[in-house]
């Protein structure tokens, strides 16, 4: 230790030491999850999903040189949870990026995340959040919500359906989405009937698709996550409802099947912006090593898709030697068609559009529980949706 000391002061004198900007450092990535909570049916995969990205960015050599250290913790789906969090990841981690996760906390955060410039990549795909102008320092990886439902209405109106209704529950993540869903549910001429609201944590939904019935829709929205699409779906099937049924991409998943059994098997069809665990696709082989020879859903993919972005957002932003919020907020926006292997489409923003892209596939539930994928679909990029 005394000869480290010795060459150091000896550098020191001579003007030979490397400078503080190339030295390795450790950037510290606040993880907002939820394990325990409501949404854990979904959740438990994208927090060990983004595990497991750290591990893999760092072994790849990590930011150029630094290290990512990410400080996952569970807040349970509670708001007041994810602010505490917010707060210690400021004062005591120091961070300058979020990966956060739902719609209620992450909407509730804007205002702190705005005032003190913190990236923050959320699992919410809140189409609200997607306006720079507003929310200049959110960004996600999937399409949308308010792009999703209208490709998913466009799938409905496609398969001749004449009425529609939205299922969801009663939270930002299953209402935010709705005023794009209804405006263009009218715009292409659907009927519209009554909302039913199903919570997440439903275990019946036999009262709400009483309350459809006489409606009597070929299609319906479900805004809400597997546990609670699977519900709706095994009690459509048991009342004989013919209803189908088109799912926001927390609800509909490689555990759909086996929830939902039978009754998935061409009643239910997923808006999904991001490739199943496993799937055909080049970027696929990383994904599944890092997992031990284990099986997940998508949404350990769509992790490992949220921290990738992060990660070339950081290379960029060192380069520019600017490695703080500010900086890797402009780095995001240098982002144009950001090829991730397959996982995703092409990913871009830009200073005025934060939307990452507006593809999705969907997928249906197949012969043994398989899931099955009909078609791609890309909505047009109009600029005035973005933010709504």
């Amino acid at each position: 230790m005394r000869k480290v000391s010795l060459l150091v002061a000896v550098a020191l004198t001579l003007g030979l030491m490397v400078a503080p900007a190339v030295m390795a450092k450790e950037i510290k990535v606040g993880g907002i999850y939820d394990i325990t909570g409501p949404t854990s049916d979904v959740g438990k995969d994208y927090g060990t999903g983004a595990v497991a990205a750290e591990k893999y960015i760092n072994g790849k050599g990590g930011i150029d040189g630094d290290t990512i250290k990410l400080i996952p913790n569970d807040y349970a789906y509670k708001i007041p949870e994810a602010v505490n969090l917010y707060k210690k990841y400021l004062s005591v981690d120091k961070v300058f990026v979020i990966q956060g996760w739902g719609t209620g906390d992450t909407n509730a955060l804007k205002p702190l995340v705005n005032k003190d410039k913190v990236v923050f990549l959320s699992a919410s795909y809140d189409g609200t959040l997607t306006d720079p102008k507003e929310n200049p320092y959110n960004f996600f990886i999937g399409t949308d919500y308010s792009t999703s439902i209208r490709a998913a209405i466009k799938f409905a109106k496609d398969q001749g359906a004449k009425k529609f209704v939205f299922i969801y529950p009663d939270h930002p993540y299953g209402k935010n989405p709705i005023p794009a869903g209804m405006e263009y549910a009218k715009e292409v001429g659907l009927e519209i009937g009554p909302d039913q609201i199903v919570d997440l944590k439903a275990i019946d939904a036999t009262s709400q698709l009483l309350a459809m019935k006489n409606f009597d829709p070929e299609f319906a929205w479900i805004g809400g996550t597997t546990a609670s699409a699977a519900v709706i779906i095994k009690d459509a099937a048991k009342l004989g409802l013919r209803t189908k049924f088109v799912i926001n991409c927390w609800g509909f998943d490689e555990n759909l099947a086996k929830l939902a059994g039978e009754a998935a098997e061409g009643r239910a069809f997923g808006m999904v912006p991001v490739a199943p665990f496993g799937a055909d696709v080049p970027g696929m082989k990383d994904v599944v090593a890092s997992a031990g020879g284990q099986s997940y859903t998508v949404h350990y993919v769509k992790s490992w898709v949220s921290n990738l972005v992060m990660a070339e957002g950081l290379k960029r932003a060192k380069k520019a030697g600017k490695l703080d919020a500010p900086g890797l907020k402009a780095a995001l926006e240098t982002i144009k068609d950001f090829d991730t292997g397959g996982l995703t489409a092409p990913i871009t923003f830009t200073p005025t559009d934060h939307r990452p892209n507006t593809t999705l596939t969907i997928y249906t539930v197949g012969k043994g529980g398989s899931m099955q994928k009909i078609q791609e679909v890309t909505m047009p990029r109009d600029p005035k949706q973005a933010g709504k």
